[in-house]
């Protein structure tokens, strides 16, 4: 696709969705983009869409044991909900949907397999269906592009973290914190050619797990780390986890809950359960293996990149769902420190909004006929446009 030389660079409103390995609900955003190259961006309206317990349920189910009938259907059933998230996005921006330029769709991932003998990866969250219901043009499926250029699909959110993020003076680290652990390194003013990015490990998904398994349901995730700050950290148990292959790979990275699902959690339980460990200890343990997973790729990736006094001065900024369990959030700083931490909402963004902004301004950039993936962070061939285009109720050219 040719970028349109009809398409200035004055302000539009695009819209975001983004539902994480989590599968606890969708994150929808109206963001207002303009300019070329370095981009500019304005966080509109923001709004969370949980799941129902029985959607969430089967949306997990299917991402280990579901069949094709019931992932077929699914994709539809979640364009559905895709669609009714950006409609009421759009209505708390005050706008119309005739005035949004684009929307980009992550989808929800039900497989990912970078490491296969054919890399691949499947989201689904049907495209044409937000499309229909909207009328406005959507773009969705980013991955397979960078997967088919010889990446890994993942991470993908460095490309917007570069364009928001690059400070001029002093290193950051843009740490996400979904169900999946991701990290973006930007030196002092970089260039994108200088960005490095990598999954962690595990950001909240086995936390979830475990609180979930332990509570009977009752619970899906440890509200502001609150059973955690009950428990003591086993050592054993977590010098257990950390000793997973994933951890000791070199970048580019990225993991999933292929390595880090049902069946790592089950280990883990077992092995809390011959420790005698109380349900406390248990969740406190793994609170501190993501926050122990993230210190490490930084000490071995990222600190050794940086002078002493460059490192003093770094921020790490998290986001993500992580970023609100105030137990994970005390245990990286002391992890991470002398580096200071922060969350989005310190540099005026908002945590949870983070991945749906990325991929509103990866949407933007592919109407614009310009790649969004960083090579140097997924290990593809060569920078792609990325995404599939599925025009809305006015024809691509109109819309531009």
């Amino acid at each position: 696709m040719e970028e349109s030389n009809t398409l200035d660079d004055s302000p539009r409103y695009v819209v975001g969705l983004m539902s994480g390995t989590s599968a606890d609900g969708i994150e929808a955003v109206v963001v207002e983009i303009s300019g070329g190259g370095q981009l500019k961006a304005r966080l509109v309206a923001h709004r969370s869409r949980p799941f129902a317990r029985e959607l969430r349920r089967r949306v997990l189910q299917a991402c280990l044991h579901g069949t094709v009938a019931e992932i077929c259907e699914l994709n539809f059933l979640l364009g559905e909900h895709f669609a009714r998230a950006a409609l009421a996005v759009i209505r708390d921006a005050g706008l119309k949907p005739g005035r949004i330029f684009v929307i980009g769709s992550h989808g929800q991932t039900v497989h990912h397999l970078p490491r296969a003998r054919y890399a691949s990866t499947l989201q689904i969250g049907e495209p044409a269906v937000i499309a229909e219901r909207t009328g406005i043009t959507t773009v969705a499926d980013f991955r397979v592009r960078d997967m088919a250029a010889g990446g890994q699909g993942a991470p993908l959110v460095p490309y917007a973290d570069w364009a928001l993020y690059t400070d001029p003076d002093r290193p950051r680290v843009l740490q996400n914190i979904g169900g999946i652990g991701n990290l973006t390194f930007l030196p002092a003013n970089a260039s994108l050619e200088q960005v490095m990015a990598f999954d962690t490990g595990p950001g909240n998904m086995v936390i979830d797990a475990v609180v979930t398994h332990l509570s009977d349901g009752r619970s899906a995730y440890d509200r502001n780390g609150a059973w955690a700050t009950k428990g003591r950290v086993s050592e054993k148990l977590l010098k257990s986890m950390m000793a997973h292959p994933f951890l000791r790979r070199r970048p580019p990275k990225t993991t999933g809950r292929e390595e880090f699902g049902e069946v790592f959690v089950l280990k883990v339980l077992g092995q809390a359960r011959r420790l005698r460990l109380q349900d406390a200890d248990v969740v406190a343990t793994v609170t501190a293996f993501t926050a122990a997973t993230i210190a490490q790729a930084c000490e071995r990736f990222v600190w050794p990149k940086l002078t002493a006094a460059d490192r003093a001065r770094t921020q790490m900024v998290v986001g993500g769902g992580g970023a609100k369990n105030r137990t994970l959030m005390r245990m990286l700083a002391e992890r991470v420190a002398p580096a200071m931490l922060l969350t989005q909402e310190d540099l005026g963004w908002s945590s949870t909004a983070k991945e749906a902004v990325a991929f509103a301004i990866m949407a933007y950039e592919t109407m614009r006929g310009r790649p969004s993936n960083v090579p140097s962070a997924t290990g593809a061939r060569r920078a792609v446009v990325l995404g599939k285009i599925v025009p809305g109720g006015a024809a691509i050219e109109e819309k531009i």
